[in-house]
């Protein structure tokens, strides 16, 4: 299916945890790039994942300025990167959604770039930070020893091409998500599961 030529709205899903150093940085880069792209259809929907610090009030003052960002609170109990991701996948109303994290680690112009995938060529948009191009900062010599070692296991079991499965910053079309349910990863492994559902499952 073809979205060439055509709108569409797009929403970006930040799950936060103690994030007040960071998150007014990191939603200003992205809605000041989007905007300058013409990308304004656009929500972004926090996640406060049982903050302790000022994140959602924070939050709660960029909303009152700019309605299309949104604050949602993990107020179950059960915290982790996949119950917050979650909570923030039952609740978004765009055509396509962007993962991304709260200390602008992801790139403005690669959610830009993300969106026109989506939009235009396929269903998901999966990145990597070890390919032809990319550039990787401050990443602790031993994380990188165990992302790629996690990674070339995940590629030899499932027979997959791609070399960061791991990485948190995807996106998917609505139908994606919605084909994809239930979630059940509630920490970092959401990352894995929601990947895997969408090749099992034939998306683009």
């Amino acid at each position: 299916m073809s979205h060439e030529s055509l709108e569409m709205k797009l929403s970006i899903v930040i799950p936060a945890r103690n994030e007040a150093g960071n998150i007014a940085s990191t939603y200003i880069g992205l809605r000041s790039h989007l905007d300058s792209r013409g990308i304004s259809d656009l929500e972004v929907l926090i996640v406060d994942d049982g903050s302790t610090d000022g994140t959602a009030e924070i939050v709660n003052a960029m909303s009152a300025e700019d309605p299309r960002i949104r604050l949602l609170r993990n107020t179950t109990g059960r915290h982790g990167y996949g119950r917050a991701v979650a909570l923030g996948l039952d609740a978004f109303t765009g055509d396509a959604v962007v993962i991304c994290m709260a200390d602008a680690s992801d790139s403005p112009a690669d959610v830009e770039h993300y969106y026109r995938i989506l939009r235009d060529e396929a269903e998901c948009a999966f990145g990597s930070r070890f390919i032809r191009g990319s550039e990787v900062i401050d990443y602790p010599v031993f994380k990188l020893t165990i992302n790629r070692l996690a990674n070339f296991v995940i590629r030899i079991l499932f027979g997959l091409r791609f070399n960061d499965i791991t990485n948190a910053f995807k996106g998917y079309r609505a139908n994606v998500i919605h084909g994809c349910r239930p979630f059940g990863s509630p920490h970092f492994n959401l990352t894995i599961e929601i990947p895997l559902k969408a090749i099992v499952r034939a998306y683009s």
